[in-house]
């Protein structure tokens, strides 16, 4: 089994660099399941309809959320589609699934999305409790379990992939939109890597016009940010999974520039 993570689409550019790429990676890699993050493609700020739709519609079997997930009301429409996931840790009675579980290949996977608290003035429960919580529902139904953790801050990260060594398959990090090249596998065997990086433009500042990222931290003034022009990157990694074991057997990242 080999499951590709792809990290967070910036506005159209990255839809557009997602359509163009995405079906050969597939066919070069043998990939058999997709998880995206998208809580950046509606021009840097949510997801709207169109975008759901123009995500899905390339094969993609889930789409999960972050610190954006309710940047554009849209998404009222779909969230309750099974193939997108919010983070699980926002409060009770937020309405969507933080975790979904898929069939693919006569194997059940489950995909967990979870938001930091760290440096994210997000209302959130405890992520590692919440995770704790979910596996200990969910991991004598399913045979892997993928967790996509949506934090700022690098030892966060860190520290749940070690919280939960041995008991979930795989977890990758999303939201800083810079690829990190720390794939491993933790000694009890979970695939782990603590940012998967953006689709987006390359010249820009995590995907935004770079003169107007300057002027904010220049300025202190608020500046309206903009998705920068011009070519795009593409970011993603491919866990490898053995069939039998449901464990990682190695970790690929995918930068394409």
């Amino acid at each position: 089994m080999k499951i590709l993570a792809v990290g967070d689409i910036v506005g159209t550019a990255g839809i557009n660099e997602l359509k163009a790429r995405l079906k050969s990676i597939k066919e070069n890699e043998n990939i058999d399941f997709v998880i995206v993050n998208a809580e950046n493609s509606a021009e840097g700020m949510g997801i709207t309809e169109k975008n759901f739709k123009d995500i899905t519609s390339l094969g993609v079997d889930v789409i999960t959320m972050g610190n954006h997930t309710w940047g554009k009301k849209d998404i009222f429409q779909f969230i309750d589609d099974s193939r997108i996931i919010r983070p699980a840790n926002y409060p009770d009675g937020v309405v969507g699934k933080g975790y979904n579980i898929y069939n693919c290949k006569d194997k059940k996977i489950a995909v967990i999305n979870l938001i930091g608290r760290v440096d994210i003035n997000i209302l959130s429960e405890n992520p590692f409790l919440k995770a704790k919580s979910i596996v200990e529902q969910i991991e004598k139904q399913v045979d892997i379990i993928v967790i996509d953790f949506h934090a700022e801050a690098t030892a966060e990260k860190i520290a749940l992939g070690h919280y939960l060594d041995g008991r979930v398959t795989a977890i990758f990090g999303t939201h800083t939109h810079v690829q990190t090249a720390d794939e491993q596998i933790l000694p009890k065997g979970t695939g782990y890597i603590t940012d998967i990086g953006m689709t987006g433009p390359k010249n820009s500042v995590i995907g935004m016009e770079i003169k107007a990222s300057i002027k904010r931290f220049e300025t202190t003034l608020p500046e309206r940010y903009r998705i920068a022009e011009g070519k795009c990157i593409l970011n993603a990694v491919i866990f490898d999974i053995n069939d039998d074991t449901s464990k990682v057997t190695n970790i690929k990242r995918i930068y394409i520039n």
